[in-house]
């Protein structure tokens, strides 16, 4: 249970060291967008090479080869979808979320909250974390395409910037 031999343990470190070669490689050819966390598609695409990662590691039934074939799919498929994304406005619908406003001058916008199920705890655990306390500071909290929340303050205010934010789920 806490040792089975000493070939697995230098499987681990051999094919481990190989495996993870071949995704920083493979990373490197596919440019930074890769392992970004822009939105959910990305995050997935980040959590299953991890994952196989972790089963080229440890499952002897999956050769090295497997495992890089494997890596070079999953980046295959995010450079493929973030390429076509870029250039297809329907592709970037399908896989990017819009921003949402969830409160605007001091005011939340409840039906925003509800659709992005998102409490007005959640919204003011926000505005604290940006160092401010009061709502009439604030001019808009914007949940973002990575589901962070971005604080705009009232001084800070730019009329134009809040355009880009979906204020119809509001």
């Amino acid at each position: 249970m806490l040792f089975g031999n000493w070939s697995d343990l230098w499987r681990v470190i051999l094919v481990g060291t190989l495996a993870y070669a071949a995704l920083v490689l493979l990373l490197r050819i596919s440019g930074k967008r890769t392992l970004t966390k822009l939105n959910a598609f990305d995050l997935v695409i980040t959590v299953a090479l991890g994952s196989t990662l972790s089963a080229v590691l440890l499952n002897k039934s999956i050769s090295l080869a497997e495992g890089v074939t494997a890596f070079a799919v999953l980046i295959s498929l995010q450079f493929a979808i973030t390429w076509l994304s870029v250039r297809s406005r329907g592709v970037e619908k399908i896989v990017k979320s819009e921003p949402a406003l969830l409160l605007h001058h001091g005011e939340f916008l409840d039906r925003a909250l509800r659709h992005q199920r998102i409490t007005r705890q959640e919204v003011m655990s926000a505005i604290r974390a940006d160092g401010k306390s009061e709502l009439h500071e604030i001019s808009a909290v914007i949940l973002e395409t990575d589901g962070s929340m971005s604080v705009v303050s009232t001084a800070g205010e730019n009329p134009t910037a809040l355009a880009d934010v979906d204020s119809a789920s509001s």
